[in-house]
């Protein structure tokens, strides 16, 4: 089939999963990758050991995605055996991302004067640029959304979008910025690390529809 009527289809990333039957539901309404914190300041923060089992409960085609903020190359080492792809979300460089035989994205804050463009050059061995806001002091994950309009159409990576996302305005983003996925964690839970079945449906509903006009 040729690309013409074919329509896009935006990714969906559920991100912070800490408990098996989220894991469930996430895999149930379609969710093409699932991302495991292991950055350990975080609130939905899990140990190696917790990931080991709950990657088993990930089936086939549903990417892992362990998040990683400037961690030693140990502790990311022994978490690859439970991992498909690494999303490093620190200072991390693009040689020191590229040493763990895994694809990977680089998250990136949007800082005022952020260059998407250089950006996208140095980290070329990128899968993705990860786009979330910025607030200092804080590597992601702070639940609020940046202003759209200063992602370039003409970005040489793939734009992974997060960053406040919920199903109230995610019609709106994929609308406006046609990223190839979206992220989202705090948005779809009822506490940190917890996921609400109703707004991880309700989420993966309105990227459908957007995703349809």
């Amino acid at each position: 089939m040729n690309q013409i009527g074919r329509r896009k289809r935006t990714r969906i990333k559920f991100c912070g999963l800490t408990r098996a039957e989220d894991i469930e539901r996430a895999v149930m309404l379609g969710a093409d990758a699932l991302g495991f914190v292991m950055w350990p300041k975080s609130a939905r923060a899990i140990t190696c050991e917790q990931l080991a089992m709950l990657s088993a409960a990930v089936p086939a085609f549903v990417t892992r995605v362990g998040l990683f903020v400037d961690q030693s190359p140990e502790l990311i080492t022994a978490c690859l055996p439970y991992l498909d792809l690494i999303q490093f979300h620190g200072n991390e460089s693009a040689a020191f991302c590229a040493q763990f035989d895994r694809p990977w994205v680089k998250a990136l804050r949007m800082r005022d004067d952020i260059d998407l463009h250089q950006a996208a050059d140095q980290y070329h061995g990128a899968q993705a640029l990860l786009l979330d806001a910025y607030r200092p002091g804080v590597p992601g994950g702070t639940g609020e959304v940046f202003d759209w309009s200063r992602i370039p159409t003409n970005l040489a990576k793939p734009v992974i979008l997060a960053g406040g996302l919920t199903a109230a305005n995610i019609a709106s983003a994929v609308g406006q910025v046609a990223p190839y996925a979206v992220d989202v964690s705090g948005g779809i839970e009822e506490a940190p690390g917890c996921k609400d079945a109703e707004e991880m449906a309700m989420f993966v509903n309105q990227v459908s529809l957007a995703d349809a006009r």
